[in-house]
């Protein structure tokens, strides 16, 4: 799978792709990410890439020609329009729904804004989707961006060293994941649950969905009401509310 991230800072994103899990994934050649420094395709002597905004107000907008050079150049190199996607906080918030979706894709670009914004009319012209990572702001689309690679890279074959690496986390069967522990079995006169010392994977599957219903109850039942439960699922979480 490939990632073109669209940026003004391509050093900030080359660090983070190329360390951890996602670091191997690329040397490994599972994944490309390849950064575009909009700035080199600005026609301003000054490599300006901004401009106040119409109407008045704080801050700079980004403009459109160096973005919109940007992307098409892209498209030249790979052959393909990618999907295009800029990450905004105006944007659908970030599901794992919609990471297992993107990771189903080949190709993929992301545009990071700055400033107070890009000029809505090149959004127009190319983005497909606006994404955002949550309900607060930062100071770029970078981390974003970045955070969006990590979830989608991740999923693909390869990248991690088996599916059950990420199948069995919060979020991807639409609850929170149960507890985990490690040894050794007593720390600081705390016990590790003593099923985990069993052996017995029949009982052990069985109090980890009820730990990550008891969890998603807890912390995020508005995630319930999406959750298509099983009869055993379902009278556990019964069990749960009588209990709450």
């Amino acid at each position: 799978m490939r990632f073109d991230i669209l940026t003004l800072f391509p050093q900030l994103c080359d660090t983070i792709a190329g360390e951890s899990i996602i670091g191997r994934g690329i040397k490994n050649g599972y994944l490309q990410v390849c950064c575009h420094n909009i700035r080199d395709y600005t026609l301003s002597k000054q490599a300006r890439v901004d401009d106040a905004p119409y109407g008045g107000g704080r801050g700079m907008v980004l403009q459109c020609q160096p973005i919109d050079d940007c992307f098409a150049a892209v498209v030249r190199e790979t052959g393909s329009r990618p999907h295009f996607i800029y990450m905004s906080p105006k944007g659908k918030t970030l599901t794992q729904q919609r990471v297992r979706e993107l990771s189903r894709m080949e190709h993929i670009a992301i545009l990071c804004g700055h400033y107070e914004g890009v000029d809505q009319r090149v959004l127009d012209k190319l983005v497909d989707e606006e994404i955002s990572v949550g309900d607060y702001v930062l100071t770029g689309g970078e981390l974003p961006a970045m955070t969006l690679v990590d979830a989608v890279g991740r999923l693909i074959p390869g990248v991690l060293s088996e599916d059950a690496c990420f199948e069995e986390e919060s979020h991807f069967k639409g609850m929170l994941e149960y507890p985990q522990y490690t040894r050794p079995a007593a720390w600081q006169g705390r016990e590790v649950p003593e099923v985990l010392l069993t052996g017995h994977h029949d009982n052990i599957a069985r109090w980890r969905l009820e730990e990550s219903l008891r969890l998603t109850l807890e912390r995020r039942p508005d995630m319930l009401k999406a959750l298509l439960l099983r009869d055993e699922e379902r009278k556990i979480l019964e069990g749960l509310k009588e209990t709450k």
